[in-house]
């Protein structure tokens, strides 16, 4: 019973990130159910047939509210969906104890882009330029966004949502809309995936119901944490909880000394708060200035 709060609480948390960003339900989860012993292909498929249920409840949410561009759905879900499904069969085709340190120096790399993407070049009151994105961008940019989902438990949205963000040619409620509805495809592919590799038996379902009960109690919460919060501070925070989590997978994985690993969460505890510090002034400047 004690897991299965902590695991809504995780679910819960996940979901105040991902509804208010439009990114970073699968890179939390995992990251946190790592940080708890749980096997990488267990941990990801748990959270991915957990998202089967949030992201169509998010995604329909998005299309009510016109933040949906159903053309670059469409052009998402083929390629992303391959891509899941293919990273779903690698990740649970490998023993955990070998993938864990893998999954999580790429989740803290996702991590590292976070903070980057949101402390450097996300401006979502830029311009946005009145051509569209061909399919030559978003069949690779789906392909790889789905591969890595699957095989880190996140990075559909770390990945594709900045990318579309940066290049400054979609609206960014519709980019985040289009995003979060195309990835009900790659939970359900992953999933698939997943349960060919792993079979019913590896999953535990009280965990994904837990993970599901937290998102849907943390919905209406982000939906109102989006409007006082800053998207780039928030991002910045997002990105630092990424990072310090998977950290400790991977000097765990190293056999790194007790002192050696203090001055690593000190060092990257210091950074992290140096970056806040640096969105909120940001933030206070902007105000000041208008």
């Amino acid at each position: 019973m004690r897991r299965l709060i902590v695991l809504a609480l995780i679910g819960l948390a996940a979901q105040l990130v991902d509804g208010s960003l439009g990114m970073a339900y699968g890179v939390t989860s995992t990251s946190l159910l790592l940080m708890f012993g749980i096997a990488p292909a267990v941990a990801s498929a748990s959270v991915h047939m957990a998202e089967v249920v949030t992201t169509a409840a998010s995604g329909v949410s998005h299309i009510r509210f016109g933040n949906v561009d159903k053309q670059v759905v469409l052009k998402l879900i083929i390629p992303g969906s391959i891509g899941a499904f293919i990273g779903a069969y690698f990740l649970g085709s490998i023993p955990g104890d070998i993938v864990k340190p893998y999954v999580s120096f790429f989740l803290l790399l996702l991590g590292v882009y976070v903070i980057y993407r949101f402390l450097f070049k996300f401006n979502p009151s830029s311009q946005i330029a009145k051509t569209n994105m061909g399919k030559k961008h978003f069949v690779p940019l789906g392909f790889i966004a789905g591969f890595f989902d699957a095989t880190g438990g996140g990075g559909w949205g770390p990945i594709a949502t900045p990318v579309l963000l940066t290049s400054g040619k979609m609206e960014p409620r519709k980019v985040i809309g289009s995003v979060d509805t195309s990835e009900f495809a790659i939970a359900v592919s992953s999933t698939l995936g997943f349960l060919i590799t792993l079979g019913w038996t590896q999953i535990h379902l009280q965990w994904v119901v837990a993970l599901m009960i937290g998102g849907i109690i943390a919905a209406p919460i982000a939906a109102w944490l989006v409007k006082i919060i800053p998207t780039n501070l928030l991002g910045t925070l997002v990105g630092g909880i990424i990072i310090l989590t998977n950290i400790r997978t991977l000097l765990g994985a190293l056999d790194v000394s007790y002192t050696t690993s203090l001055y690593t969460y000190s060092v990257l505890a210091t950074l992290w708060l140096a970056a806040v510090v640096n969105v909120i002034w940001k933030q206070r400047k902007a105000i000041t200035i208008s």
